[in-house]
């Protein structure tokens, strides 16, 4: 038996790599913590791209809404955090999270990072990549749950026989995706995989499982 089932693995790596599921994490921190309201700070964005930290900020707040946490609005904790001389993701960062949190009355404070947010071109493909860490830090100064999601997007080209046809759809889609990519979408996604779908996603808050 134990033979067989080696045979089986060796066979599934050839396949697919003999993937194991990732280990699922320990969320008692986060149990413990029971935050019932969540502070998104301005994120610390790695890349070229200036306009990113705008658009992943403005996706975070629905899929922890919809998990049954309040979230302070992105923009009012914005612009608060500027009154108090905070302006730059890592400057924001940088702070005691107990400093944050006593500024709104929150329970938790959530920092995301980005690492990637770029569109490779490579001979008629164009790939988008988006990557993140998340951290969720409670008010007394305690990490209580972290990730880190990437996602990738490449073009599909419809398969219509024609090879020269086909080469010059995947070359017309490829200089489009790379002319105005769009990150929005996998943006999305990671918040979805980390916080709702995926196998360490954060507990249901107490305002969902109050409608339930």
């Amino acid at each position: 038996m134990k033979m067989i089932k080696l045979l089986l693995c060796l066979f599934a790596v050839v396949l697919t790599g003999c993937v194991t599921a990732p280990a699922k994490k320990d969320l008692s921190a986060f149990n413990t913590a029971a935050p019932r309201s969540i502070l998104v700070v301005p994120v610390i964005n790695k890349t070229l791209d200036v306009d990113a930290p705008n658009y992943l900020l403005s996706t975070l707040t629905i899929p922890l809404a919809e998990k049954g946490f309040y979230v302070f609005p992105v923009n009012t904790a914005k612009f608060v955090l500027e009154q108090e001389g905070f302006y730059e993701g890592e400057q924001i960062h940088n702070q005691p999270p107990e400093v944050l949190a006593n500024l709104f009355g929150a329970d938790a404070v959530l920092y995301v990072t980005i690492k990637r947010w770029d569109a490779q071109y490579a001979l008629i493909t164009t790939t988008v990549t988006v990557e993140f860490d998340y951290r969720m830090v409670a008010k007394d100064g305690t990490e209580i749950w972290k990730a880190n999601q990437k996602m990738q997007y490449a073009p599909q080209n419809n398969n219509s026989g024609n090879p020269l046809a086909m080469l010059i759809t995947a070359a017309i889609n490829a200089a489009v995706a790379r002319a105005a990519p769009n990150y929005m979408p996998l943006t999305q996604q990671a918040n979805q995989q980390v916080f709702v779908l995926g196998p360490n996603a954060i507990p249901n808050g107490p305002y969902l499982k109050a409608k339930e």
